[in-house]
């Protein structure tokens, strides 16, 4: 009897459009390895980053070097989608990745192309496989004035005390995150709704892996190219547009630390030292995030890589 609800699950899997999630922390060259993909297997790539969405957040977010032709966003000659598509002084939800991300996804499918997903955002990349769900609870500017003057520590403890569930499952170091399920959960007056985990398609996800060491010196690598291709300038155009230093600080650790040497607050070398520190700390906590999922199959170089693919679209 299990033998036949197996045969009846696999070949309605088979129905379902095939998908690719290229995923892992920081720095370990998801990008490139998803084009290489993309070339091989006639794909279309997605960005799946929470910070790639912003406009004028170039260097810092570590966006490709794409090439615009009729509204569209090429890299090595691979359409990308989801990156360039807000000002970073608005407000972007998961709610509104979603609804683009599938959007682009649609549209990648009635090419009949292979939609590959990338990016090291784990929740926007659930919500767009999951097809997740969210509650209808629009931005609360009043209620988000108040949280934003809570540390990140005294907005994960209060989501422990109103969710403790959702609270085990959110990187308790985001704060926009923990501002937004408070937002919800306070609006809603109840716990977080669970969001089901059953997605629409047969999708394949793959963690790219890198030995530690080999991480550690690709983070420190990485960060003093960026510095050198101009990330302090972005972040003073950035001032210029009217983004605040809060806004700099909620965007992650290389507009944080930057935003505190721009205002005098850390030394030059200080504030290489810290990103040094903290990006290699948000990488582990990646790793810990993603090896919760026990549906990603992990990879450590380009053939494996292929390879896995290949067997997946037979």
């Amino acid at each position: 009897m299990k033998n036949a609800k197996s045969q009846n699950s696999k070949s309605f899997e088979a129905f379902k459009p095939k998908i690719i999630v290229v995923l892992g922390p920081n720095a370990s060259g998801k990008s490139d390895l998803a084009v290489i993909l993309a070339k091989k297997f006639n794909g279309e790539i997605i960005s799946a980053d929470s910070r790639q969405v912003y406009k004028g957040m170039d260097v810092g977010t570590g966006k490709v070097p794409l090439k615009k032709t009729k509204n569209s966003l090429f890299y090595k000659g691979i359409k990308h989608y989801l990156i360039d598509v807000v000002s970073p002084k608005k407000v972007f939800t998961v709610t509104n990745y979603q609804k683009l991300a599938t959007k682009a996804l649609k549209e990648i499918l009635n090419k009949k192309k292979l939609p590959i997903i990338c990016g090291g955002t784990g929740f926007y990349i659930d919500a767009l496989i999951y097809n997740y769900q969210f509650p209808p609870i629009k931005p609360q500017p009043k209620l988000r004035k108040k949280l934003e003057k809570l540390s990140t520590e005294k907005l994960f403890e209060k989501l422990k005390k109103l969710d403790s569930k959702y609270a085990q499952k959110i990187d308790f170091h985001n704060r926009r995150r923990l501002i937004r399920a408070l937002e919800i959960i306070l609006t809603l007056k109840k716990p977080m709704p669970q969001l089901k985990k059953y997605s629409p398609y047969n999708v394949l996800k793959i963690g790219i892996y890198r030995l530690p060491n080999e991480l550690k010196k690709r983070i420190e690598k990485r960060l003093i190219k960026r510095l050198n291709e101009g990330m302090i300038e972005e972040v003073k155009k950035l001032r210029q547009t009217g983004v605040s230093w809060k806004k700099l600080y909620d965007f992650g650790l290389e507009y944080r630390y930057i935003g505190l040497f721009l205002q005098n607050k850390l030394t030059y070398q200080e504030m290489i030292k810290k990103l040094k520190t903290k990006i290699w700390q948000y990488a582990r906590r990646q790793m810990i995030w993603f090896r919760k999922d026990k549906e990603i199959k992990w990879v450590s170089n380009r053939n494996e890589l292929i390879k896995l693919v290949g067997n997946f679209l037979k």
